[in-house]
Order: structure tokens, then C-alpha cells, then sequence
């Protein structure tokens, strides 16, 4: 089946989608990037594992997930934007093909970024809420820091204002998801009267 013929101005209207490449390519550059943190968060927690605290443990634990996440989501952004709005890739019947970009558009993708984002923002609220049970300790400031006295990062209006937009997240994640739902559903047919 040929594929039929554009006038000038279509066809540079749809071209135009491939200006998207650079920042797909981008966004593996940015990944390359997450690698690198994650290697080098995964050093310090080896390096430093006698020395450090079962809560400092958790936390390069806890950060080590947070890139995996942020970098699932950048593969989610990448392949099925790519797929979605650039071009086809082609990947019917390839053995690592994932299961989720056989049924991608850009509802679909809406909802699992929103989904990424819930679970990243997770991850910091746990770390948060770790960091909290040294609240009341003066805040970290360089000279603390280089002193290696307790201090802390987290503030109570920090804690809740993080809770509050953790909460909006999934708020959006479930409108998103609602919205997709009603947009997507066929209506009823009516009986004829």
C-alpha cells in the first residue's frame, strides 16, 4: 500500500515532528547523566559502609532508587514519545520490546508519567520523613557541616509543605487517569424509542 502524497505545506507541518529529536536525544544524554550519579552514590555506599549509620544506609539506598525511577521515567518519556509523536519504531515481534508500548499514546502516557512522578515524589517523601526525626536540631549550614555536628535539613514547614504537594501529585494522577477514563469510554447506545 503506497502512501499517498502530501501538498507542500502538510508535509512540512508533519516533518516539522522531527525537530522533536534533538531533545529526545537529549534526554539520553541527561540519562548517561543518571548513570553516572547512580555509580557514584553506589561507590560511596560501598566505600563508606563501616562508617556509615543505618539511616545513612538508607538514604544512598533510598537515593540509588530515586534514579532508577527518574531514569524509568526518562525511558518512558523517550521510547513512548517518541513512538507517539515522532516516529513508528518498529518493534512488533522484538523479544525486549516492553509490554506497556504496544498499547501507548498520549493518554496513556499521560497517566504512567503521572504514575513515575508519584513514585519519585514518594521516595523524597520518605527520605524526608527519615530526616525528620531530627527535627528541632539547628539547621545544616557549611560551618555545622565541616564540623560534623548534628544538624538537620528538614524543617516542619518543609515536611508539610512536601506532604501537601505529595498529596496534589496524586490528586492530578487520579484526575488524569479519570479524564482518560471518560474520554476514552464509548457511550451507551440508546434504545430506539
Amino acid at each position: 500500500m503506497s502512501t499517498p502524497s502530501l501538498n507542500p505545506l502538510p508535509r512540512l507541518i508533519f516533518a516539522s515532528r522531527w525537530l522533536q529529536l534533538p531533545l529526545y536525544l537529549g534526554l539520553i544524554v541527561a540519562q548517561g547523566v543518571y548513570v553516572f550519579l547512580f555509580l557514584k552514590e553506589l561507590w560511596h555506599l560501598i566505600h563508606d559502609a563501616n562508617t556509615l549509620s543505618e539511616q545513612g544506609i538508607m538514604l544512598i539506598v533510598l537515593g540509588l532508587i530515586d534514579v532508577v525511577m527518574i531514569s524509568n521515567l526518562l525511558v518512558m518519556v523517550i521510547v513512548g514519545g517518541y513512538e507517539t509523536f515522532v516516529s513508528r519504531l518498529n518493534l512488533e515481534g522484538h523479544p525486549d520490546q516492553p509490554e506497556w508500548l504496544s498499547h501507548v499514546n498520549a493518554s496513556v502516557l499521560k497517566v504512567k508519567l503521572a504514575m513515575a512522578i508519584i513514585g519519585i515524589s514518594s521516595i523524597h517523601l520518605l527520605k524526608t520523613f527519615i530526616e525528620a526525626g531530627q527535627l528541632g536540631l539547628p539547621l545544616c549550614t557549611a560551618a555545622l557541616t565541616q564540623a560534623g555536628a548534628l544538624c538537620t535539613k528538614a524543617t516542619e514547614a518543609g515536611v508539610m509543605w512536601q506532604a501537601v504537594i505529595h498529596a496534589l501529585f496524586i490528586l492530578s494522577a487520579i484526575g488524569i487517569a479519570y479524564t482518560d477514563k471518560l474520554m476514552s469510554s464509548t457511550p451507551g447506545k440508546h434504545a430506539p424509542h
